[in-house]
């Protein structure tokens, strides 16, 4: 929201366009397209002036609201927020990388496009295990899609996809193991009480 917007005369507009909405000649879906639009500004500008005070007096505070994830989004949506995209998405690797290093594997962010595309790396082997690094992404993306719910995409390099895997007929592996094959074991339901 604009500063210096005038939220008495915004709320003046909402209430116009209830009324509108209330009149069965009106237009509905445009009435109601430029209600919510009424609303999100009027809210954008009470959350801005929120930010604002917070900032000027307890920078703590703001910081505890904005690791919310239900705040974060509103901050997003308003574009108020006091880190930017790429601040939240490095945070949200820090956090990762243990996890990532239990597995012999890294995440580098190479940026973030003017898109909304973030562009991250995976290094290391992650123990060489195709199942490994694609459980190591989907951990990655849910991180950064959690700091940053405003991106449009992720794409990681460095991804092993896992390769086909061997019908249960197959018989022996490469490396000379026998292969067993995978049956279907039916478990009774219980009947109910």
């Amino acid at each position: 929201m604009a500063p210096g917007t005038d939220l008495a005369g915004v709320s003046e507009r909402i209430e116009a366009l209830l009324g509108e909405l209330a009149d069965p000649g009106a237009s509905a879906p445009d009435t109601a397209a430029e209600l919510v639009r009424a609303l999100m500004e009027f809210y954008g500008g009470g959350l801005a002036r929120i930010v604002e005070l917070l900032g000027e007096q307890d920078r703590d505070l703001l910081g505890t609201l904005a690791a919310d994830p239900v705040v974060t989004g509103l901050l997003v949506l308003h574009d108020l927020h006091p880190q930017s995209t790429h601040e939240r998405v490095a945070a949200a690797l820090e956090e990762i990388r243990p996890y990532l290093g239990a597995h012999a594997g890294d995440v580098e962010l190479l940026g973030i496009d003017e898109q909304g595309i973030v562009r991250l790396r995976l290094t290391g082997n992650c123990d060489g295990c195709p199942s490994s690094t694609i459980t190591a992404k989907y951990a990655i993306e849910k991180a950064v899609r959690d700091a940053a719910p405003e991106i449009e995409d992720i794409d990681v390099a460095g991804v092993a996809e896992p390769g086909p895997t061997a019908p249960a007929d197959a018989g022996p592996a490469s490396d000379g193991r026998q292969l067993l094959p995978l049956t279907t074991l039916e478990c009774p339901v219980p009947e109910p009480r």
